[in-house]
């Protein structure tokens, strides 16, 4: 009796291996949804002699799309009262060895003092501003452009400041997420001056000419750098010296950071610095707009 217990337990573990196995065979175990790389292969270099050249990636991969449309204002009462709205709009378009930038911008405040509960609110901001550019790449690393920029300023005591700018740009750094550039060119400019500030010149004595041509030599550096997902940086220096008269020049600088909040809509803070060594009478030499914006990508 026990033998025969004995060989039927036997039988019933092969049976049951038996159908493991078969069963195993049919339906394998599912593979881990983790994996693990080494971290090096032993053949990691991070430098080496010689001239350190940028890495470049394929010019396919730059090919971009970009437009965006930006609004924000700002309400105060109390101790001070102000209106303040403002709105721009940016578009890049790169294909191959062309790339076309436009964009355009409008800035407008209102503002009075709580002392004076009679006075209404006045003007104390107001511009519109608009950029055209075209650059081609002729070459590793370099690109002829031509930009164009207009700008009407009240508070510059302007009805149109026009700058033609041509020049040869060096990217140090051109990669479809961060660029990193330098140029040099000629500036042209021509202003049309708003007749308020010209009879204001002319009842202190200096009296201007309605417009004014100016020829300068001009250099940039510039830095874009979409840092992640939903964080880019951008910022760049201006400086435009008269040839004509060496006392003469601007300096412009400006700087902004957007992040991403909700699909394509993200915020962005920007301040602009716009510096003139020779302002018209009446008007400060230095301007500084900042400015919180929501921002919406199209493209």
């Amino acid at each position: 009796m026990f033998q025969t217990r004995f060989r039927r337990a036997r039988f019933g573990c092969a049976l049951a291996l038996a159908l493991l196995g078969g069963r195993a065979k049919a339906e394998p175990l599912p593979d881990s949804t983790r994996s693990v790389d080494p971290a090096s292969k032993g053949a990691t270099d991070v430098g080496s002699s010689g001239f350190q050249n940028v890495e470049r990636a394929a010019a396919e991969d730059k090919d971009t799309e970009e437009l965006e449309v930006a609004a924000g204002g700002l309400i105060a009462s109390g101790n001070a009262r102000q209106v303040a709205l403002t709105g721009s709009s940016k578009f890049k378009l790169r294909r191959d060895v062309n790339q076309l930038r436009a964009a355009a911008a409008l800035n407008y405040a209102r503002a009075a003092t709580a002392d004076d509960e009679e006075a209404g609110l006045v003007e104390t901001v107001s511009n519109v501003q608009g950029l055209l550019r075209y650059d081609f790449f002729f070459a590793e690393h370099w690109a002829l452009f031509t930009a164009v920029t207009a700008r009407r300023d009240r508070f510059q005591g302007l009805d149109l400041r026009l700058n033609v700018d041509p020049g040869v740009a060096y990217y140090i750094v051109d990669r479809p997420k961060q660029q990193l550039w330098v140029e040099a060119g000629y500036d042209f400019q021509y202003d049309v001056r708003r007749d308020e500030n010209l009879d204001e010149a002319r009842a202190a004595g200096e009296p201007l000419d309605k417009t004014e041509s100016r020829h300068s030599v001009r250099t940039f550096a510039g830095y874009d750098d979409k840092l992640n997902e939903r964080v880019s940086f951008a910022t760049g220096l201006e400086y435009i010296q008269s040839v004509q008269e060496l006392d003469t020049y601007r300096l412009n600088w400006d700087a902004s950071l957007t992040s991403n909040i909700a699909g394509r809509f993200s915020t962005a803070v920007s301040v602009s610095l716009k510096y003139d060594s020779q302002p018209l009478p009446g008007v400060e030499k230095l301007d500084i707009i900042s400015a919180f914006n929501l921002v919406y990508s199209l493209l």
